[in-house]
């Protein structure tokens, strides 16, 4: 393109101010913000501007400028965080949230912010409070612990523990329960920013009770135990029980810990599952401070869990770091609902998404597999082959590594429009329908399927494959 010919394209472009008189007009700019409106008209003209100035061919119609503009202001005003619908199997998914809070934990959520509270203020006394009696009591009650507080996730509660009890003193622990969270955070990194230094004991697949006592040195501060619940080895290995490492403890007045990651409240093995050191579990066993997630097994919002002995958890919400990692009202309020739950096993299993989810039998993910095909046969043309399989889906969330759950999924081919393509317009949708692939087929897993959400796969697909 000529010099002369670009300067003269470029002086027919409209002005800003010409396009936000035509945007108020144009129903599609309906209840964005001025600001928003503006902002996508400015880039709009910029990004022509740049196009035509590399000599680039660009369309500087009025209509096609307001065209672009609205679809970008439409993008821009859009939520970031919102609803998805989770079709992949993976119950406790990090990526898309983990679990899902209960219904009483959302009504006391909205409850609490809807209006003032008592998050700090101690009604029956007319005095300030404590933000942690909302769940203090609950989780003594639930685990026998004498003292406890959460905070905002359970890294934050390892780091808190450690700071308080070994910062500038060695923490021993097996070299086989160095393990890498998500987002590679790993314990080493957690323990090194505590102020806590690391005193590797035994080997990656065997340590035993005298690797410990080997290790405990005059500066010494903790020993620690880490549950390795996102990752297993088999074979030829060898751990020390908490119980044991409590009496070591003891014997050299050196406080033990255990970090649980996902913890839970339930033994699962009553259902069929395989056995996850419970929090009773090791609070029975002697340990003097225990963590674990709120946000994982347990079915609540992102937390971090401390308790044990109340000497110790009284020095932990001593430490200034406690406040800030503190937990907030909102947090608060859901974690309350959910542990309250727990003081019926029957119920935490009913109410609460991820257990119901984890214990449901396959017979019921089979009828709800069973409705969704014949829905998807009177909806889908004849180019769309729909089937039910038998699948294995995972509990996720760093929990239960080793552990696969049958369900039943859908396969979706259809004879024009690939596989990879489906995944893609599917994501597309409004609200988001998440799903795998295998086998050119779009793999709809209907164990994470939530109810009234059939109907949105249901509207999906029909949309994009008919």
């Amino acid at each position: 393109m000529k010099s002369t010919e670009q300067h003269e394209i470029l002086r027919k472009l409209p002005g800003v101010d010409r396009l936000i008189e035509l945007a108020n007009s144009d129903p599609r700019f309906a209840g964005i913000p001025g600001t928003v409106v503006k902002n996508a008209i400015r880039n709009v003209i910029e990004e022509t501007r740049s196009a035509l100035r590399m000599g680039k061919y660009a369309d500087v119609s009025t209509e096609n400028l307001i065209a672009r503009s609205a679809l970008q202001a439409e993008e821009a005003d859009r939520h970031r965080l919102f609803h998805a619908v989770n079709c992949t199997g993976v119950i406790i998914h990090t990526n898309l949230g983990r679990s899902i809070l209960c219904e009483a934990a959302l009504k006391n959520i909205t409850g609490v912010s809807a209006g003032y509270s008592n998050l700090e203020y101690n009604i029956t006394k007319g005095s300030r409070g404590s933000r942690y009696t909302a769940v203090e009591d609950l989780l003594c009650l639930l685990s026998g612990a004498e003292a406890a507080l959460a905070v905002n996730n359970n890294a934050g509660a390892v780091l808190l523990s450690l700071n308080t009890l070994a910062d500038g003193k060695e923490v021993v622990v097996s070299r086989g329960e160095l393990v890498e969270i998500g987002g590679s955070f790993r314990v080493p990194d957690v323990m090194a920013k505590s102020g806590g230094i690391l005193r590797e004991v035994g080997t990656t697949n065997r340590t035993h009770l005298k690797d410990y006592r080997e290790g405990i040195s005059n500066n010494t501060g903790l020993l620690l135990k880490v549950h390795t619940s996102n990752y297993s080895i088999q074979g030829f290995t060898s751990d020390v029980p908490i119980s044991n490492l409590a009496e070591l403890g003891e014997e050299h007045g050196i406080p033990v810990m255990e970090d649980l990651g996902s913890g839970t409240l339930i033994d699962f093995s009553k259902y069929g599952m395989p056995r996850e050191p419970t929090v009773m579990d090791a609070v029975a066993s002697g340990a003097d401070v225990v963590t674990f997630s709120g946000d994982k097994l347990l079915g609540g919002p992102q937390a971090g869990i401390i308790l044990g002995r109340k000497e110790i958890v009284d020095r932990i919400k001593a430490n200034p770091l406690t406040r800030a990692l503190r937990i907030d009202k909102l947090t608060l309020a859901g974690l309350e609902s959910t542990l309250r739950l727990y003081r019926e096993e029957a119920a935490a299993i009913q109410e609460i998404p991820t257990l119901r989810m984890l214990t449901e039998p396959k017979e019921e993910v089979v009828n709800r597999a069973d409705r969704l095909v014949l829905e998807l046969e009177n909806r889908l043309k004849g180019d769309t082959e729909v089937k039910s399989a038998e699948i294995n889906s995972r509990p996720g969330g760093g929990s239960f590594p080793s552990l696969e759950i049958p369900s039943v999924c859908i396969l979706v081919r259809h004879k024009s429009i690939s596989a990879d393509r489906i995944e893609q317009l599917m994501r597309s949708n409004t609200p988001p329908v998440i799903g795998r692939i295998d086998d050119d087929c779009f793999i709809i897993d209907l164990k994470t399927v939530q109810e009234g959400e059939e109907k949105v796969i249901a509207e999906a697909l029909a949309k994009f494959l008919n």
